[in-house]
């Protein structure tokens, strides 16, 4: 059995009671959050490094305070194959993950490109450009942390990021020249 710190999986079994569901709501947002995978109905799993620490805390006191049932089980694949394949299952998340980032960056992008094309350059559209840039750099940031096999998007997404960055520069100093033109005749 491989001993890499990658291949040790921790196993969240958690039982909640049925009503409220929004302890179960809140226990299932939290747990995705973090990046957990689901194995079934209660069962997650996320690898047994220290970037899903908090979010399994998170979850577990979340399902504490719902008077609910949390066991954690350290896991390994009995074999090679069963380690490549959870690691696969993991990674096909964190894919989909990055698939749905590059999305939103290609909204971003567009967005920008018709406040341009609307000549849009106001200082309150930039600052609403400039929120949005900022929620894919934590995204960013955040998958970022989630993604510990390395899925093969992560590269494009940081190129994306950067291409969203450099869009909201040049968008800024468009704001910028429109703003700050002299009135006709002066």
């Amino acid at each position: 059995m491989p001993n890499t710190e990658q291949s040790r999986w921790l196993v969240l079994v958690i039982k909640l009671p049925a009503e409220p569901s929004r302890h179960r709501v809140a226990v299932w947002r939290e747990l995705r959050k973090t990046g957990a995978l689901s194995l079934g109905q209660g069962v997650w799993a996320v690898p047994d490094v220290p970037a899903f620490a908090d979010g399994v805390a998170r979850a577990i006191t979340l399902t504490e305070q719902a008077e609910g049932q949390a066991v954690t089980l350290n896991a390994a694949g009995r074999s090679s194959e069963d380690t490549a394949r959870f690691q696969a299952l993991f990674t096909a998340a964190r894919t989909a993950d990055w698939t749905e980032f590059l999305a939103d960056c290609g909204k971003f992008e567009a967005e920008l490109a018709k406040e341009i094309r609307i000549a849009k350059f106001t200082l309150a559209e930039l600052e609403e450009e400039e929120q949005s840039l900022e929620r894919l750099r934590r995204w960013h940031r955040d998958l970022t942390a989630r993604d510990v096999f390395g899925a093969p998007e992560a590269a494009e997404a940081a190129q994306r990021l950067k291409r969203c960055t450099a869009a909201c520069e040049d968008y800024a100093e468009r704001v910028f020249r429109a703003l700050h033109q002299a009135p006709e005749g002066e």
